[in-house]
């Protein structure tokens, strides 16, 4: 199958691969070749791409848009993006291969000299009617870039489904895991498993362990922090925890927020570490950017001022989704200035393929935005360049790191049989409920606000390909330096067997100091593991089922044997207990048990 090359494409970016209509360039990646073929072959009316972040969605999407209106299958184009910034980025890569979308349109018909129109979410949801109108007149494609965003919110869904129903071909792009809940996404085709649950069927799928075989990503070299953090509660008590060791979700929410406090000690630690991470990184690519993913603007402005202290130059604010915000992070991804700091737009589909240090100072947890986070720094330009993550050890995101190739589909039903599991399902919520239904009084754990009083950081590990290295250090250390000193420029092999050596490094230098010289947990990463908030329940569970069945066979009540293991084994009601402190409780229920057989 041919076509000819509607204008001249001279102009085009690197970063832009696909220069011409698919037959006549060779530009075009494997994978993006393959989807075309598959979707030639097919002709479907909805196809759905599921990518990994930086693998070239939008080359894909605008090739057989071109495809199809060579070959009068369709005779417009409109692309739905999450955000402004993005619907202008889909505008300027269509006019490099010819195709012109209005990204400004709002209403009324369009100028001849457009082929189509770029759009958001929120556009549509706001005027549905006028997008079905458009859809019915002429034969068109939807290009729905990002799809779990039809699903954000259930008018977004329902808008697109009324909007779109209609066109002729529609092809849905998304390159994350599916969203953690259960509402349909239009165009999407569901199938169900043997285990009677539905998911997501993708018609192609390009995951990041195939993008990473194929050097069209980079690897990933996440750096972990920990630390001691004391904060105060909203009833007025203060609690001091380390980041990583096992404790109760809404414990381990608040030693996150109180690590990425501004006013401690941990976030300039963090920031300092990854501000020398880029200087090394920067010696093989001398243009490499950092980003500070932020949760909110107050603290954007603060990480912001940090930076200013720490390297004696100024980042690039990213604050909302505004003009000016578009406009700061086209200036950032074609100066070669160091930093940007941005709240949460920037974790998705932004392009700034110079990014290759970053800091997650976030407390969202959901697989879908780290993957779509981590997907702003793993776009390769070249061979050999790594990307650095850093992030608090919190058990969530080590779990998200170590699961960087797994790929998800989007789970419609909630699991049926005991034992079965949603990857997304909020059954840590039941089982909460289960706990306090025979444990002390918990009172209103969830609703606690805290201060934060002060924070510090510890070098924790590196976690690379699903493995994990090295010892606990301070940060400054020459431990740290080890590992913040790792070459920006290294095969994938090359950085699992610097990391071998650095951790046996560290472990022969550890091993011939004194006992009493450690002031760290000096064991390798493999030897420390960080207790999910998942076993964290299931080991709340397991101890109020040992108690249940104790009730039963000493007939005293659930509060009264409860109260008597605090006693027994010391520390706090078991909803605020270490891992460490259940299992001593549950193995002296064990053991009063079967004294009393």
């Amino acid at each position: 199958m041919t076509t000819t090359a509607a204008t001249s494409s001279h102009h085009l970016s690197p970063a832009f691969p696909g220069r011409a209509p698919w037959g006549t360039a060779n530009k075009l990646r494997a994978w993006q070749q393959g989807a075309m073929e598959k979707y030639i072959q097919e002709q479907p009316r909805d196809f759905l791409a599921v990518a990994t972040p930086g693998a070239g969605k939008t080359t894909f999407a605008l090739t057989l848009a071109s495809w199809l209106l060579h070959h009068h299958v369709v005779q417009q184009v409109t692309v739905v993006a999450p955000t402004e910034h993005l619907k202008k980025q889909w505008a300027e890569a269509a006019a490099r291969i010819g195709i012109k979308l209005d990204p400004e349109y709002s209403a009324g018909p369009l100028s001849k000299e457009y082929q189509g129109v770029a759009v958001t979410y929120a556009g549509v949801g706001v005027r549905p009617m006028l997008h079905r109108n458009r859809s019915e007149q002429r034969k068109t494609l939807v290009i729905l870039d990002e799809i779990h965003h039809a699903g954000d919110s259930k008018s977004w869904g329902e808008a697109c489904l009324e909007a779109f129903e209609p066109a002729t071909r529609r092809l849905a792009l998304t390159g994350t895991p599916f969203r953690s809940d259960t509402n349909p996404i239009p165009f999407v085709t569901y199938e169900e498993g043997n285990d009677g649950i539905r998911r997501s069927a993708a018609d192609y799928t390009y995951g990041y362990g195939s993008a990473l075989g194929d050097g069209v990503v980079r690897p990933v070299i996440f750096l972990s922090y920990s630390g001691n953090m004391r904060w105060r509660t909203k009833a007025g008590d203060e609690i001091a925890a380390r980041l990583g060791e096992p404790m109760t979700k809404d414990a381990i929410s608040q030693a996150w927020r109180t690590a990425l406090d501004p006013r401690g000690e941990w976030m300039p630690s963090v920031l300092r570490a990854a501000d020398q991470r880029l200087t090394e990184v920067r010696k093989g690519i001398p243009d490499a950017g950092a980003l500070v993913i932020a949760s909110d603007q107050d603290s954007a402005r603060a990480y912001a001022k940090l930076i200013r202290e720490i390297t004696g130059t100024k980042a690039t604010l990213v604050l909302s989704d505004d003009t000016g915000a578009s406009n700061r992070i086209d200036e950032f991804s074609h100066n070669d200035d160091r930093w940007m700091v941005a709240v949460r737009m920037v974790s998705e589909g932004v392009d700034v393929p110079r990014l290759a240090v970053g800091v997650y100072a976030t407390t969202i947890s959901t697989p879908l935005f780290f993957a779509q986070a981590v997907g702003r720094f793993v776009r390769s330009r070249r061979r050999g360049e790594t990307a650095s993550v850093f992030l608090p050890t919190v058990p969530d995101l080590l779990g998200f790191a170590n699961e960087m190739e797994v790929e998800r589909d989007h789970v419609l039903d909630k699991p049926k049989k005991e034992g079965e599991e949603d990857p997304y399902a909020e059954s840590e919520k039941e089982m909460e409920e289960a706990n306090r239904e025979q444990d002390e009084d918990t009172g209103e754990q969830e609703q606690f606000s805290f201060e934060a009083l002060e924070s510090e950081a510890v070098f924790d590990r590196v976690l690379y390909d699903g493995a994990e290295f090295g010892m606990q250090a301070h940060p400054g250390s020459e431990e740290e330096q080890d590992y913040l000193g790792i070459p920006g420029l290294l095969e994938p092999d090359q950085v699992q067997l610097l990391l071998q050596k650095r951790q046996a490094r560290q472990i022969a230098h550890s091993r011939k100091k004194p006992d009493e010289e450690a002031d760290l947990l000096e064991l390798p990463a493999e030897r420390r593991p960080v207790v999910s908030h998942k076993e964290m329940l299931e080991l709340r569970k397991q101890l109020n089922t040992m108690v249940g069945a104790y009730v039963h066979q000493s007939g005293k009540p659930h509060g009264v044997i409860h109260t008597e293991l605090r006693r027994v084994c010391g520390g706090p009601p078991s909803a605020e207990a270490t891992a460490g402190q259940l299992r001593q409780r549950i193995a002296k229920v064990q053991e009063w048990a079967t004294r009393m057989r």
